[in-house]
This record gives structure tokens, sequence and C-alpha cells, in this order.
């Protein structure tokens, strides 16, 4: 049996862990693995510092099939993916002309700010990007995309068909009106009895009445709403 193909996505950028900027492009990526079969194992949101970056790149590129970066490839200062990979890799930044020919093409004033665009580790692959021009590169298993959701969803549509995935992710859930406590054991119960499926509890509070979302993920769409009826025949509750 082919073992599923696995992804870590490192979002990149102080203003995130500032609270100032609100990530939108996890969500999208989540979603675009499960469809494509691929499990989102880890997802890290780390500062602009090149040190950092090049540590959990290395340390995501050896132990998942996929890595994807998000943001820090722009032309300010403060935009040093590119450099900070390079550094992982242990090559050096090079100027791809191919690049600069497709940043020229949003703009005619191509200006040390926006050339620092088109600079590259040594070896990387452009990801073509349709809304702004300015591409995103591929090293090896890494995948680096640009931060404003927009671009990022068009660079990961230009490089999807590369992806080796497997049968798309489902999930099914149930919402139960209990706290997680009263439940807990029967949960465990079902889990150990069911290893090829994934079971989450997500605790909830609406209206002054405490409860959970139970989610259900695997690949076998039947096997999951099985899963599922079994939680909620052990409970003796709905939705």
């Amino acid at each position: 049996m082919k073992e599923q193909a696995s992804v870590a996505v490192l979002i990149i950028g102080n203003e995130i862990l500032s609270g100032k900027t609100q990530d939108a492009n996890l969500q999208f990526l989540g979603e675009a693995f499960a469809r494509l079969g691929i499990r989102l194992a880890e997802a890290r949101v780390i500062p602009d510092e090149p040190e950092v970056i090049a540590t959990a790149v290395n340390d995501c590129r050896k132990r998942y099939t996929y890595v994807f970066t998000t943001g820090g490839i722009g032309p300010t200062h403060d935009d040093i993916t590119a450099d900070s990979v390079a550094r992982g890799f242990g090559v050096d930044l090079v100027l791809s002309e191919d690049a600069a020919r497709r940043i020229g093409r949003g703009s005619r004033d191509i200006n040390p700010a926006r050339l620092k665009m088109a600079m590259i580790p040594g070896g990387a692959s452009l990801i073509d990007n349709p809304v702004s021009h300015a591409p995103g590169f591929r090293m090896e298993n890494v995948y680096v995309l640009a931060g404003i959701p927009s671009i990022a969803r068009a660079m990961f549509g230009a490089i999807e068909h590369e992806l080796d995935g497997g049968d798309p992710i489902q999930s099914e859930s149930i919402d139960i009106y209990a706290r997680e406590g009263d439940f807990a054991a029967t949960l465990e119960e079902v889990a150990a009895r069911h290893g090829d499926v994934e079971i989450g509890s997500y605790p909830f509070s609406r209206e002054g009445r405490f409860g959970a979302s139970i989610v259900v993920r695997g690949t076998d769409t039947a096997h999951v709403k099985l899963v599922l009826n079994e939680i909620q025949a052990a409970l003796g509750r709905g939705d």
C-alpha cells in the first residue's frame, strides 16, 4: 500500500506573529491538500529571521513529502525568504533572467527593489504568478509562495498538477451537546477500533450550551460514515 504523502506549511512573517495581519492561506492550502489526498502534518508561523526560516525549511523538508512556505518574497528589506531558503540548501542566490522578464511584464520600471524578486536560490525552478507576474519558486520538495492570498492561490494553481497525492481525504461531523469529559472514554474506544481514520473532538459554547463537534476524517467515504454512525449510536445523541 502506498504511503500517504505529507506536507508542512511554513507561514512566514512578523506581521502574522504580531497579530496585525491574519493569515488567510492555511485554510485554503489545508482544503486543497485534503482534496489531493495529501496529509497536512504540520503548520508553523515563524518570524522574518534567516536562521529560523532556514532551520525550519531543512527540518520539514527531511520529514515530509512536501514543504510549502508563504510570505517574504516581495521587494522590501524584510522580504528574506528566498535568501533564507538558499541558506538552508547551502546555495547562493542567483539572478533569474526568466523571472526578471516576467516581472517586466507588470512594470516598465525594473528598479533594484523589483529586481530583488528575481533573485532565487541556485538550482530552483520558477512558479508562475499570473496575478502580479513576480514568480515564486520551487527548490526540490520546497515550494515558496507569496503571502498575499490571491497570489498564493494563483501560484498553487500553477503547480497543483505536480503534486503526487492519493485518494481525497473525506470529512464528516456531528455536534454533541455534552461536555467532552462525559464522552471521552467512548470516543477513545471507537478510535481504538478504527485506526485507519482520524477522530477529533472540538469543543464549543453556543448560547450558553457546551458541546463539541466530533469530526471523522479518512480516505474511504463509506468507512468514515460508518465510524461516525457508530459514534452517534454509542453516545445515543444526534445533532
